[in-house]
């Protein structure tokens, strides 16, 4: 499985009738092309930030779809977004589909990896990282995106709602340590987000 990402940022006061935009509009755009496997919208309110991933069964079906609906994301996003950053990964780990909506609440580390440390990296999280956080209270969903190339990647995680987010941070930072302690991957970021909509196959 590959994704997409597009991570915008822009006038909090603009953000709202964006989101009701993508949310109405992007799944049916989106579900119209080949090897298309599900979507998933998350914004900050507060800070004005939007970040969505679209699911593709190969990575070809990505590309093909990019071509496709760049422009009418670009319409979509115009109203808000200042900045808009458009990424591809491989979905190197993930659980079993899921539909989630609003009240769920994201959590995304972001982190780069030597190449070379890539596989160990892929074990750990599979075998080790992801049993800790999957036993958290309110855990519904989770994710290693990668990019092996330019070494780097996202790990997302979804919770039933805000309370089980915030009571999650000790526990999975815990995991999110000894992983760091066991591949020595560097953290560059980490952030949180309200759930839109979430709807996999």
């Amino acid at each position: 499985m590959y994704v997409r990402t597009i991570y915008a940022i822009g006038d909090p006061a603009q953000l709202g009738a964006c989101v009701d935009a993508l949310r109405e509009e992007a799944p049916r755009a989106l579900a119209g092309q080949p090897g298309y496997r599900g979507f998933g919208l998350f914004t900050d309110r507060e800070l004005g930030k939007i970040l969505t991933g679209s699911w593709w069964e190969s990575e070809q079906a990505l590309r093909n779809s990019d071509d496709q609906l760049k422009e009418r994301r670009a319409t979509m996003l115009a109203p808000f977004a200042n900045t808009v950053t458009v990424d591809s990964w491989e979905a190197a780990v993930f659980t079993s589909p899921v539909q989630v909506g609003p009240g769920a609440a994201f959590r995304l580390t972001r982190f780069d990896v030597d190449p070379s440390g890539v596989d160990l990296l892929v074990e750990t999280f599979r075998g080790a990282t992801l049993p800790k956080v999957r036993a958290i209270a309110g855990f519904e969903t989770a994710s290693m995106l990668l990019d092996r190339v330019r070494g780097r990647g996202l790990v997302g995680v979804v919770y039933a709602d805000q309370a089980a987010l915030a009571a999650s941070r000790g526990k999975q930072s815990a995991a999110r340590g000894e992983a760091v302690a066991t591949t020595g991957v560097s953290i560059c970021g980490l952030e949180e987000f309200e759930v839109v909509t979430l709807a996999r196959r």
